[in-house]
């Protein structure tokens, strides 16, 4: 068991296992997309060709460890939540200030008031780290390890870029998920991962914090995930009614565009699972019987799927995309980002919904789950509160526009100060 019996769960109540609440940090600052197309000369390129609305600023005086502290601390001080009623705390993150040692015990040392018996470290494969560290944690509550405390997962990071045409594509934040039995959002059933070998994304250099990065090679390696991971969750949970038998998709999101595109690929599974549907007897017979892989850097199937899947993208996978489009890519809290959108978007209105989940991380691993959302028999952790709590729309809304000389300057400080050892940060402070 637990010392304090008050806050254990019951150890005979370990269904429906999942997310009991979501917290969630993101800078007061940010730079609209539309002032990056005004300097780069290139008017409605990342607001349209990328559909993302602005991108999260981060200066020197911001790291992953303040991220997830942030997050965390609304998790713990919003739910009431005491350190020692947490059994597992989990991170997920690309965003290393050490190579070796987890940035999970910096956060006990911060929040945790002494409590050291706590399991866990950090998961890191990309922005797939979060996904891992959160099925980690729902199988440690329902083993027979489980002493009745809660698991926490903290999963975000940085996305910063070298001056180019990567750089509108960067953002960042970070995510706090309570995780526990009887959840409003449990991870149900059977799922389906894709890992394979690929150099699409990824961090040789010590030196610095960007990725190295191949934009060709990393659409493909994510569309071709989609692919295999919904292509293994309908022949597992034997999906008849294809994608409709899902209510809402959550994808992770490194920007709007792939969302739409990982999207129609999707439907593009079902149409080849089943071409003589009604539905597809138009333009898209031109790909009966075309392997997969010859399709998915072709832009006319791309074309045509994505407009068969257009309705289906607006009321499944739409209500999520609210924070993401306006922090850009938070790499491992970003599918989870989504999550908290569609939540905060439908509330109450989700119970009774089935929720595909898409995690991809570069490198490449990417899983394909369900999420059941449902009216928890214990009132304390609901939709509604985790919505009301969250107040998305309004923190989203009260933060700082600035311009693009703002954002230059703030990623030229954080590269003077990559990997050096005692410095002041010059940042603003706000």
């Amino acid at each position: 068991g637990c010392e304090g019996g008050e806050f254990c769960l019951s150890v005979s109540s370990k269904m429906n296992v999942g997310i009991l609440a979501i917290e969630c940090y993101f800078p007061k600052r940010y730079v609209p997309q539309t002032a990056l197309e005004a300097a780069d000369g290139c008017e409605g390129k990342y607001t349209i060709g990328l559909g993302q609305e602005a991108l999260a600023l981060f200066d020197d005086r911001e790291d992953v460890g303040s991220l997830l502290l942030n997050a965390l601390a609304n998790l713990l001080e919003k739910y009431g939540i005491e350190p020692a009623s947490v059994g597992r705390l989990e991170v997920g993150t690309e965003t290393l200030i050490d190579k070796s040692k987890s940035i999970k015990t910096a956060l006990l040392k911060h929040l945790f008031e002494g409590c050291t018996d706590v399991e866990g470290v950090t998961s890191t494969n990309a922005c797939y780290g979060g996904t891992a560290a959160l099925l980690n944690s729902v199988a440690w509550v329902e083993s027979s390890s489980w002493d009745g405390r809660f698991a926490i997962v903290v999963c975000g990071d940085i996305a910063v870029y070298a001056p180019g045409p990567a750089r509108p594509t960067g953002g960042g934040g970070a995510i706090a998920m309570l995780i526990g039995p009887d959840a409003p959002l449990c991870v149900s059933g059977l799922r389906a991962t894709h890992a394979v070998e690929v150099y699409d994304f990824y961090k040789p250099r010590g030196d610095t914090e960007y990725a190295t990065v191949d934009g060709k090679l990393s659409q493909a390696a994510y569309l071709s995930a989609v692919d295999h991971c919904y292509a293994g969750l309908k022949k597992k949970q034997q999906l008849t009614r294809g994608i409709d038998s899902f209510d809402y998709v959550c994808m992770h999101s490194p920007y709007n565009k792939l969302v739409q595109k990982g999207f129609a690929r999707i439907l593009y599974v079902d149409f080849a699972d089943s071409p003589e549907l009604e539905e597809f007897s138009g333009d898209a017979q031109r790909w009966r019987g075309v392997p997969a892989e010859a399709t998915l850097n072709d832009r006319d199937t791309e074309k045509c799927f994505v407009g068969l899947s257009k309705q289906r993208f607006a009321s499944k996978c739409s209500p999520s995309d609210s924070i993401s489009r306006q922090i850009g890519n938070s790499y491992t809290a970003a599918v989870y980002m989504n999550l908290l959108s569609l939540v905060c978007n439908v509330s109450s209105g989700l119970e009774g919904k089935r929720i595909m989940m898409f995690s991809y991380g570069s490198g490449a691993v990417a899983t394909a789950f369900t999420i059941m959302a449902r009216t928890p028999t214990n009132g304390s952790f609901t939709l509604a509160r985790i919505a009301e709590t969250a107040n998305v729309s309004e923190r989203l809304a009260a933060r700082t526009a600035v311009d693009v000389e703002t954002l230059n300057s703030a990623l030229g400080l954080r590269e003077a100060i990559y990997g050096v050892a005692g410095f002041s940060p010059s940042g603003e402070l706000h």
